[in-house]
């Protein structure tokens, strides 16, 4: 098998080096593994120079997905890349909705005996990418309030468990007492969705299914499939709201009357102020942004079909 090299984060902590460790025992097992710690996009840069034609493995969680796809994107390389992941995150939002293993050494073993296969991208209109996705409104406001949560709980631990991931629902907990109703313009390839005279909850575009560590926003997002999956929710009041919260944690939402789900290739949302949570990093607010789908913008090492 051709040589690995494995990217980790130098601030990961000594539970997820101790984990890092055991699969990359497996991968040791079967070919050459150089491991690259980086800490700043310079020294991710400085890595990703001479990664040469090796299988680029990202030992991390969806942040770190995001940052190595991400530089490759602005370096102009990522067509001609082949990346595989070790999922070390909280959430592990792109490994929960690729089917890659959460277990370190079932995930090594992926690494090793699955099968590279082109998936797309999500592109905005300065150039900035989403690997799994980004939402407007009520979700991004439990990503901004569960991000301090997540914080304050990941040097929290019982045993092996982290309770970072215990941030996200947290978030969406206090989110929900005083959610954030947002009037909105939503295109779909050029189509209206929805207009400015309809409140809407939140408005999800998605590469992958999970967010939040597992909960199903987009159930049949499908990253090989040329387009992102669009869900706008329009449960404004008290009891609707309850009821897509109860259906969303079971990733039935869609069949709701007051949810729109389809697919499209181009998403643009513009209206009041709001912010965006994409691939769990927050920012805004913003008044305007569209996103655009890369179809087989590299590929990446998956299961067996």
């Amino acid at each position: 098998m051709e040589p690995l090299l494995v990217i980790k984060n130098s601030d990961a902590g000594t539970a997820d080096d101790e984990t890092l460790e055991r699969g990359l025992a497996v991968l040791r097992g079967a070919t050459s593994v150089e491991v690259a710690a980086t800490s700043d996009p310079g020294e991710l840069n400085g890595v990703l120079h001479r990664a040469g034609s090796r299988t680029i493995v990202v030992a991390g969680g969806d942040g770190s997905m995001h940052a190595v796809v991400s530089a490759l994107h602005r370096r102009h390389e990522l067509a001609e890349r082949t990346l595989a992941l070790l999922p070390l995150g909280t959430g592990n939002d792109f490994a929960r909705g690729n089917d890659i293993p959460l277990d370190i050494e079932d995930a090594a073993r992926v690494v090793l005996e699955g099968e590279a296969r082109p998936v797309d991208l999500i592109v905005d209109e300065v150039g900035d990418i989403v690997v799994n996705h980004v939402h407007a409104g009520a979700g991004a406001q439990a990503s901004r309030r569960g991000a301090r949560w997540k914080d304050r709980l990941h040097e929290v631990g019982v045993g092996r468990a982290n309770l970072g991931r215990l941030g996200y629902p947290i978030g969406a907990l206090l989110s929900s007492v005083k959610p954030p109703y947002l009037r909105l313009c939503v295109e779909v390839d050029g189509q209206r969705v929805v207009d400015f005279d309809e409140p809407v909850l939140m408005v999800a575009v998605g590469n992958g299914s999970e967010v939040g560590g597992g909960t199903s926003l987009a159930p049949h997002a499908d990253p090989e499939s040329g387009q992102v999956d669009v869900m706008v929710a329009r449960s404004i009041g008290p009891l609707a709201r309850m009821g897509y919260v109860a259906q969303l944690v079971r990733g039935k939402h869609p069949e709701r009357d007051d949810v729109i789900y389809l697919r499209g290739s181009t998403v643009s949302v513009s209206g009041d102020e709001f912010y965006c949570s994409a691939d769990g990093e927050v920012y805004g607010p913003e008044r305007h942004r569209t996103w655009h789908v890369e179809p087989a913008a590299y590929r990446m090492v998956l299961p067996p079909r």
